[in-house]
Order: structure tokens, then C-alpha cells, then sequence
């Protein structure tokens, strides 16, 4: 992702909407030296960020923000990009994100972002297992980032279709939870655990059979 950002530099200034625990901000605040906004709902990620960045001594560099993506506190055009990692589905309103996105970011700005999402061959319904345990009633897809960001005056610069990766990864998850499937069930409930291997399961499946997209997308603002 970051290599699609060949400019980044000091001065430079990206925002990362559902930033969780703020890697990918010291990653580039450490690596670049630009000026990362982390902007993220959960408090308790937030707090964890905000150690983890004082502690890697780039507080001067990176910035926790508490908030939504759907409505970002920040003013219009202030940002040079916009990062994005596998957040976006969580919203209920994704368009409302994307304009959000168009918002903050400069003209001439990019946008980059991943996102587990339907393809765009999938057939109705076959999803509901997967939509129904994360409280979603849909998943965006590459059309449909497509269509919006085109609508939003955006140019579409890359497409890297990393889907084989998604199904290793819930996959691995699966396993691993699997093999220490006693130690977990110590720390929680069998039914908890039962839960998420049938949930991690679902992932798969929908990868194996062509229903799930995930790769990461480049856009460009219109200059």
C-alpha cells in the first residue's frame, strides 16, 4: 500500500479512517516521515495507540483522533491521502464514507485502501452466514467502489486482486484457534470458541467458492 504512495515524504499529511491500534500510522510516520492522523471509534485501541506511539517516540508525528468515518472531524481538503485497512465494512453507510473521503482529501489526493468484500460475480443470499455474525446486511464490492468513487470524480490507479490471501488468513486463524482449541475455551466459552470457528469457516468457504473479494485499491482525487 505504501508503495502506491511514492511521494510520501516529511510534511506530507495521510489520515487513517478506522485506524485500530495505529500500525500502519508509525509504519509510515517512521518510515516516510510524514504526518499521520489516526482516526478511530474504539477508545480502548485508541488508548493502546497513543502508548505504543509515545513509546516508539513518533507522538510528534502521529495523532489519535476519537471518531467516525462517516463524519470526520477534520476540515475539508486537509489531507494529501487517505488509508484505509479492511474498516470500511464495517459501516452501514459506506457512500457516506466515500464522501467523507472525497471531503478531507486534497484535489490531486490519493486514496488507498483494502476492504473484505463480495465479488462481483456473487450471488444473492449466499453470504448470509458471514453478513449475519458480523451485524452486516451487505459487503461493498469492487464495482461498487468503482461506481461510487468514479461518481465522486475519483480515477481508479490500481486494482492489486489479492483474494487467495484472504482465504489463507481466516484459514490460519481457523487452525491455529483449532490446535489450541482447550487452552481458549479455558479463557472464555466452548461457545464462544465453537462460534468463531464456524464464523472463521464461512470465510473460507466464500473465498473457495468465488463469493469474497480483497485486494487493494488505488484511487486518485480529480486535480
Amino acid at each position: 500500500m505504501a508503495a502506491a504512495l511514492p511521494w510520501l515524504s516529511a510534511g506530507r499529511t495521510v489520515i487513517d479512517l478506522g485506524a485500530g491500534y495505529g500500525g500502519s500510522a508509525r509504519y509510515l510516520a517512521a518510515g516516510h516521515g510524514c504526518n499521520v492522523v489516526c482516526l478511530n471509534l474504539s477508545e480502548t485501541q485508541n488508548a493502546t495507540n497513543r502508548k505504543l506511539t509515545g513509546a516508539a517516540g513518533l507522538a510528534d508525528r502521529v495523532s489519535v483522533v476519537h471518531g467516525s468515518f462517516e463524519d470526520v472531524p477534520e476540515e475539508d481538503a486537509s489531507f494529501d491521502a487517505v488509508w484505509s485497512q479492511d474498516a470500511i465494512l464495517h459501516s452501514g453507510n459506506r457512500p457516506r464514507v466515500l464522501d467523507e473521503i472525497s471531503r478531507v482529501l486534497r484535489p490531486g489526493g490519493d486514496f488507498v485502501f483494502t476492504d473484505p468484500m463480495q465479488s462481483d460475480t456473487c450471488p444473492p443470499g449466499v453470504l448470509a452466514p458471514i453478513l449475519d455474525r458480523i451485524h452486516l446486511d451487505s459487503l461493498g464490492s469492487p464495482a461498487f467502489y468503482r461506481e461510487e468513487l468514479a461518481a465522486r470524480g475519483f480515477e481508479e490507479r490500481s486494482w492489486t486482486d489479492l483474494t487467495e490471501h484472504m482465504r489463507t488468513h481466516y484459514s490460519r486463524v481457523a487452525q491455529t484457534l483449532q490446535g489450541r482449541y482447550d487452552e481458549m475455551v479455558s479463557r472464555c466459552s466452548r461457545e464462544y470458541v465453537d462460534n468463531m470457528l464456524r464464523g472463521l469457516d464461512h470465510w473460507v468457504t466464500g473465498a473457495d467458492r468465488g463469493h469474497l473479494a480483497w485486494g487493494i485499491f488505488h484511487f486518485a482525487k480529480a486535480a
